[in-house]
Formats: structure tokens, sequence, C-alpha cells
């Protein structure tokens, strides 16, 4: 008897695109945790925050019981990929596997964290410094992607990490460069298939700049547009941006 096909497709340069386009692009995820107590899994919705090297950030309480249980246990599951009209199944989503590790408050690292996720996530300001909540990095180590019919993917964690850095110009910093860009119409740069083939509605704001690409509002929705190849400093983005 004929072996039946693999329903998993070979992973290329797409998938992993629209995988990381995925992740990085969500607001919020649901995020799957083993509760300490009872050993089965636990799932919650939680905001997200991504960082320059690829990984990601969560903020949350220590009275939450997902933060119990990462504290405890840091092996987490994320799953990201909004439904759109009709069937749900249809649509693009991306499931995570994670590691997760607590941010030290008093740390090198806590200001780059606390920088990203309020540009991210503004409202955030009203309790991102109560002595109860703290961050996350996430760093993934594998990943099941559902394209769409017919098209699921198994990815590394590596495909999520971006190794080449962007450099700022002299003195300023993410936030500043951003200002310095002027807010070009990127939207008639970035891929149609990234907001579904038809513009949003509303004002765009990038809130992240890396080497792979920009993390942007456009509307009340976010997006990630990645470069068909890194940057590595102003001029090259600036470059990339008028193309």
């Amino acid at each position: 008897m004929a072996e039946k096909p693999s329903p998993i497709r070979p992973t290329d340069d797409e998938a992993r695109k629209l995988a990381r386009t995925l992740l990085r692009g969500a607001r919020h995820v649901a995020l799957g945790v083993l509760d300490p107590l009872l050993g089965t899994p636990y799932v919650s919705r939680v905001l997200l925050g991504t960082l320059p090297d690829g990984t990601l950030s969560l903020l949350v309480s220590r009275l939450s019981q997902h933060t119990r249980a990462l504290l405890t246990d840091p092996r987490a599951s994320l799953l990201a990929g909004e439904p759109g009209k009709g069937d749900p199944l249809a649509h693009p989503r991306v499931t995570v596997q994670c590691l997760a590790e607590p941010i030290d408050r008093d740390g090198p690292d806590h200001a780059v964290f606390r920088t990203r996720f309020l540009a991210r996530h503004p409202k955030s300001r009203l309790y991102i410094d109560f002595p109860d909540f703290l961050f996350f990095r996430l760093t993934p180590q594998a990943a099941s992607l559902n394209g769409g019919f017919g098209r699921a993917f198994l990815l590394e964690g590596e495909d999520f990490l971006i190794r080449e850095r962007l450099q700022f110009p002299e003195g300023r910093n993410e936030a500043e460069t951003i200002q310095d860009l002027g807010y070009p119409d990127v939207g008639s740069l970035m891929p149609p298939h990234i907001f579904g083939g038809k513009p949003p509605k509303g004002k765009m704001r990038i809130f992240g700049l890396d080497a792979s690409g920009i993390d942007l509002f456009w509307g009340k929705s976010a997006f990630r547009w990645e470069f068909d190849a890194p940057v590595q400093d102003f001029a090259a983005l600036r470059k990339r941006l008028s193309h």
C-alpha cells in the first residue's frame, strides 16, 4: 500500500515570513502554560511585546495563574492569527512553543522591555510600574504554521530570531529614529497581503524598527512588514523605504 503524502510542506522563506508576520503583528495572543498544581494545560489571553532580536515579551501580574505557572515551568505556547470573515479555520495562524525567562526589574534589559512595550501598548502605562508586574522574555523554540487550507509547515525557533542589528544614527535611539523617518508613505510600499489586500482606514504609526522589518499601527490594527533582506543602518533603511 502506497504511503499517504505528508500534509506538512517543506518550509520555505515565504512560510517563515508569514509566521513572523503573524506573530510579530499580533497585539495579543492566547498563552498556554502548565498549571503547577494540576499539571494540566491552562490557557489565557495576554498582550504581546516584541524585541529587536526576534524574541518576545510579556508583561504580567504575579497574581495571575499563568504568571505563577511560568515561574514554575518556563515552557509556554502562543497562538497568533486573527480569524476574518467566514470559516475561522480558513485563516492563517501560527502556534509557537517558547521558553520563558523572567526579567529582573533592576537588570540592564528592563528599560528596553519597558520602552518597547509602552510603544506597542500605550495604555499599559497605567500599570506597567506596579510592583507586582514583571516582564518575561519568550524565546521561540519551534512552531507550527497553518497558512490556510493545505498549507501546513513546521518551523524552528531560529526562523523567528533576528541576528542582524539595526544601527541607529549616532546619538539617536529607536523612538527618535522613527521620528527622523518623517512617517513616509509606508502603506504604498507594503505587500498587500500583509493587511489582507485592502489597506485599512485610519492613521498609521510606526512603533518598532529592527533590521528585518517595521512594526506599525494602521488604524486600530497592528501589522508587521518583513523586508526581503535585512538592513543594517539608517541610510539603508531610508533607501529601502524610498522604493
